[in-house]
């Protein structure tokens, strides 16, 4: 497709068509009645003519001359209008149009105006990274096949950057191809970067004229990865610092907030003015409640950037007293102490026979009742894990004295129902249970008490000391049993150690022995 436009002034017609499109150019005469042909020419640059096209206007025939460039791509209608197929460059000339009469030559110049969009335009030779304070090339943004050339513009974040000495340095170049004669525009950009230009967009753009006026294409946006030094260190500590206990282990994270970020950082810990070069972790295992300190950190090349924290290494210690299994007698002192030892206030737990109780406990006077199981619980509620126990065994016995050989043992109860009791004898060479079944009395209030005669008492009174009775009696039988055996084994030992002291015979020896076989029988 081809436009006509009018050369004010100089009355010229000008046909503006797109590369490789047709170039229609009606002759802008009015045909004669007397015509006898019409031709078509171009000029030289020098002026001179070379024509291309003659139609006859008798004969309906039309011949083109012998131009090698217009080989095959002329067509000349009936009212004279030249088309020329596949628009070229070098078809920007001047063409004329001739009406021939017997006595008379008409001639209408056309101007012909080729145009040729160029490809979109490309960020190519991009920087790896820009790094802040240097003046660095960006780019480059090339735009190839163009007629006629056009312009490159560069934009950061949409905006038109404009040349600034040591800031911003462009660099246009054109080349063109000998064959097609299409510009190539290549734009190189020298930028200095700063921080400001993180995630910010640049592109450029080329502008160009066509057939139906000026238009402007642009290229993709290209983001750049901005280097910057370190401008400040922070420490991290893992797990948080609220929980480290003993025992835990400790990884310090030292982190800088240039791009790109430091890989090799010093720790300074408690103590120890010297740094310790590594990655930008470093782990202490097993730690123990003298690494509570402050820790520190920074930059290998650059000490005075430095980052600390401090870390508290919670411990918790517990320490009862007594504790394990402990026997005493009843009516007797026992002071308990549970001592806490900690990092930051603990809460401590007394618990008897998994029960919790309400206070410590305290024996000023030992009862039956006070035996049991008891645990000293403390624990750190802030630190998960951190937590002691420590438990008391207390055994609460009755006094009873060995007298005269044998062993009295004394229990006075209440009973509220029916109980079994239970009385265990032991000693180093035997161990004897015997039960009793106790059968509870319930005895009346004030007002009945008076009533009951005294026979019911003296009822009472006897079942009363029937109990002890046999309770002692139990014991007594059980000891009894036990220091006879121990008589018997005793005389039975030395009786055997004398006889074979004065017995130097074999055989006797062996008499006397199944003689003792036979009195153990």
């Amino acid at each position: 497709v081809s436009l006509f436009l009018l050369s004010q002034g100089l009355g010229l017609y000008t046909v503006h068509s797109t590369y490789g499109d047709t170039i229609i150019m009606p002759c802008q005469l009015d045909v004669p009645q007397n015509l006898m042909f019409g031709k078509w020419k171009y000029e030289k640059p020098d002026g001179s003519p070379v024509f291309i096209a003659f139609r006859s206007s008798t004969k309906k025939s039309v011949q083109y001359d012998d131009v090698p460039e217009y080989k095959d791509r002329l067509s000349l209608s009936e009212n004279y209008t030249l088309s020329i197929s596949n628009a070229r460059i070098s078809d920007e000339k001047r063409f004329v149009c001739m009406l021939v009469t017997e006595d008379n030559v008409f001639e209408k110049p056309t101007v012909v105006k080729v145009f040729k969009q160029p490809s979109r335009p490309e960020i190519i030779s991009k920087a790896p990274f820009l790094e802040t304070e240097q003046l660095q090339k960006l780019g480059d943004c090339i735009s190839k096949d163009s007629y006629p050339d056009g312009n490159i513009t560069w934009y950061r974040n949409g905006k038109v950057l404009q040349p600034l000495e040591g800031v911003v340095v462009i660099t246009f170049t054109k080349q063109v191809a000998p064959l097609t004669q299409l510009y190539t525009m290549t734009s190189s950009l020298e930028y200095k970067t700063t921080k400001a230009d993180i995630k910010i967009p640049f592109t450029c753009s080329v502008t160009y004229y066509g057939p139906s006026g000026q238009k402007t294409v642009y290229s993709e946006q290209a983001v750049f990865d901005i280097y910057y030094p370190t401008e400040q260190v922070t420490i991290q500590v893992l797990p948080p610092k609220n929980a480290i206990k003993e025992g835990d282990n400790i990884t310090l994270k030292c982190l800088g907030n240039g791009n790109p970020p430091p890989e090799e950082f010093l720790f300074y810990f408690p103590g120890q003015p010297e740094g310790i070069r590594s990655s930008n972790t470093y782990t202490l295992t097993d730690v123990r409640r003298n690494a509570t300190g402050d820790y520190k950190c920074s930059l290998t090349d650059q000490r005075s950037m430095m980052a600390s924290t401090a870390i508290t290494v919670h411990y918790l210690d517990l320490s009862l007293n007594p504790s394990g299994e402990v026997t005493k007698q009843i009516g007797d002192a026992l002071p308990v102490s549970c001592t806490i030892s900690a990092s930051r206030n603990a809460t401590v737990v007394w618990m008897k026979d998994n029960i919790r109780l309400r206070s410590s406990p305290s024996f000023s006077s030992l009862h039956y009742q006070d035996a049991g199981n008891y645990v000293c619980e403390t624990a750190l509620q802030e630190v998960e894990g951190l937590r002691k126990r420590e438990s008391l065994t207390l055994i609460v016995e009755e006094e009873s004295p060995y007298i005269n050989g044998k062993y009295y043992s004394k229990i006075i109860i209440s009973p509220e129902e029916n109980v079994t009791l239970t009385c265990t004898a032991e000693n180093q060479l035997e161990r004897t249970v015997n039960s009793l079944n106790v059968s509870a009395i319930s005895i009346p209030e004030h007002d009945e008490a008076d009533e009951i005669s005294d026979e019911n008492r003296e009822k009472v009174n006897d079942q009363a000391k029937l109990i002890v009775g046999i309770v002692v009696g139990l014991l007594l039988a059980a000891l009894v049993a036990g220091v006879v055996y121990w008589l018997y084994m005793k005389k039975s030992k030395t009786a055997s150690k004398h006889v074979n002291k004065d017995l130097g015979n074999m055989e006797e020896n062996k008499k006397l022995e199944e003689n003792n076989h036979k009195t153990e029988a």
